[in-house]
This record gives structure tokens, C-alpha cells and sequence, in this order.
């Protein structure tokens, strides 16, 4: 099992066991994360809803298909965030999609820089990947903020990409490279 770990956080996909915590993640959040994810159905708050989304999570992960990790605060282990790496295209792409939230009490603190910047690594090194995108809502001050820091690059702007709580959204779309493919890139030829 991938475990990763920070001065403040430790990193590892969600367990079945982990499902009512999961759980109140989500309510304690809901309103919170309502303005920057899609509509939610009333039963995505759920214990039922719950499991099933982390069997799913479980088996795209055995399919090689995403990552998922939930941030952890590393003295009371309570669930402080989520990352996903999702829809993974191997073959001539090697890319992905992340997406990500944390908790309105640890907004601020740095916290999410430091798991992403931990899963990132992760991702790039032991996954192999050459390109992670990640897309954002203009307004998402914090977002923006946060993915340059983490060295991503504004590539454009899609207008009507996402339905976001309930209505079509633009989106500022990113990526990040892999970083020893870069260099790589950059050596003069023999």
C-alpha cells in the first residue's frame, strides 16, 4: 500500500475501514466545497455512498486508472484533505488530472502545498507520468495560487467545461511536466 508522509501529513489511498470519517469530511465541508465541484445528490452524503465511492476509488486504482489519497494530519490522523490523480492515459500521453480539496479549517497553513507536492513526486517518479493538468475556476483564487507554486503552467481557458454547482463553469487549464523530462529535453545533443 502507497504510504507517503510530511512533516505534517501522512499521504495513503482511503480504506473501506475509513468510510464514516470520509464521511463526515464531506458534511463537515459540504458547504464549504459546494462552489468549486459538481452538484452532489443528497445520498452522496451517505455511509452507503461513502463505501461505494471508495470501492470505486479501490478498483480504478487496481486498474491503474487513478491514484487517490487522503491527507491526513499526521498527530491526530484526521482527515484534513483529498487528492486524486485521475484518468490516467498511459501510451504516447502519460498524463493525468488532478483534483483536490481540503478542509475549511486547514485552509491557509500550506497544507495541501505539502501533500501535493509529496503526491506529485510520487506520481512523476514511481508512476512515470509526463504531464499532470489540473483545471480551475478563474475566481478560484486559491487554486491558482496554489498550482503556481507547484510550477504549473497556465496552457488556456475553456469556456463551459465543467458543470460546477449546477450551472456550465469556465475553467483555467494547466499542467505541469515532469521535471527530469525537462531536463532531459534541455541537454545538448551528443
Amino acid at each position: 500500500m502507497i504510504l507517503l508522509s510530511t512533516s505534517r501529513l501522512t499521504l495513503s489511498p482511503p480504506l473501506h475501514s475509513q468510510a464514516e470519517e470520509l464521511l463526515r469530511y464531506h458534511e463537515r465541508n459540504r458547504l464549504h466545497l459546494k462552489q468549486w465541484e459538481p452538484k452532489k445528490a443528497d445520498d452522496f452524503f451517505t455511509l452507503d455512498a461513502m463505501q461505494g465511492r471508495i470501492h470505486d476509488m479501490t478498483r480504478r486504482m487496481e486498474e491503474q486508472q487513478s491514484l487517490h489519497l487522503l491527507l491526513r494530519d499526521r498527530s491526530t490522523e484526521v482527515i484534513l484533505g483529498e487528492c486524486g490523480f485521475t484518468n490516467i492515459v498511459r501510451g504516447p500521453f502519460q498524463a493525468c488530472h488532478l483534483g483536490f480539496s481540503i478542509d475549511r479549517a486547514a485552509e491557509g497553513k500550506g497544507l495541501m502545498r505539502e501533500g501535493l507536492t509529496s503526491a506529485i513526486e510520487y506520481v512523476f517518479s514511481q508512476l512515470g507520468l509526463h504531464r499532470i493538468m489540473a483545471n480551475y475556476r478563474p475566481e478560484n483564487g486559491r487554486s491558482h495560487a496554489l498550482l503556481q507554486r507547484l510550477g504549473f503552467e497556465q496552457e488556456g481557458r475553456a469556456a463551459s467545461y465543467l458543470m460546477i454547482d449546477g450551472e456550465w463553469r469556465d475553467h483555467v487549464l494547466s499542467s505541469l511536466i515532469n521535471p527530469a523530462e525537462c531536463r532531459s529535453r534541455e541537454r545538448p545533443a551528443a
